[in-house]
């Protein structure tokens, strides 16, 4: 993996304590460059926002380490589990590549926000069918994944290109005007 590797963690509302760990954990791997910000979103008490400047892949987590990655996965836990139940906390991880992949955990319930984070690992194996360029709009810079609770999984959520956005509905995607 390349060296010098940049990834941002752009929050609010996160304790001083809660991005000492995440750095901890990052700071091994990556230069951190952290950046509190205002609140974007009345709804939620707390934000945080992860760029990670290489792709969602298998390399990755082996790069990673799978221990590291469950201790990040443990931090994102507690920071819900401190907040409590209701749109506490929002978490997106941006994963760079062709296209991006990002997660978005946004959930209510600690048991399904707990379930969501866990799973994260899980969308590797579906990435090749997710990508599969005959299935995906064409072009496709970004695509946004959204955890499911009644399904229980990850589902596709959005994709972008340079001027259009994409919705996954039912089993294909469709143009959002």
């Amino acid at each position: 993996m390349p060296e010098n590797l940049k990834t941002t963690l752009r929050y609010y509302g996160v304790s001083p304590w809660e991005i000492e760990v995440l750095y901890g954990f990052l700071n091994s791997h990556f230069t951190i460059i952290q950046e509190e910000i205002d609140s974007d979103d009345e709804n939620f008490v707390s934000s945080l926002d992860i760029e990670i400047p290489l792709p969602f892949n298998e390399e990755f987590f082996q790069w990673f380490d799978f221990k590291r990655w469950e201790k990040v996965k443990a931090v994102f836990k507690e920071m819900k589990r401190r907040r409590g139940s209701g749109n506490a906390l929002k978490i997106k991880i941006h994963f760079s590549g062709n296209p991006r992949i990002v997660f978005a955990v946004d959930i209510e319930d600690k048991q399904w926000f707990d379930n969501a984070i866990e799973k994260i690992d899980f969308v590797l194996e579906l990435l090749p069918y997710h990508l599969d360029p005959e299935k995906t709009p064409s072009e496709i810079s970004e695509i946004i994944y959204k955890f499911d609770s009644e399904s229980i999984r990850w589902r596709l959520n959005t994709a972008t290109s340079e001027d259009k956005k994409f919705e996954f509905r039912g089993n294909s995607w469709k143009e959002i005007i």
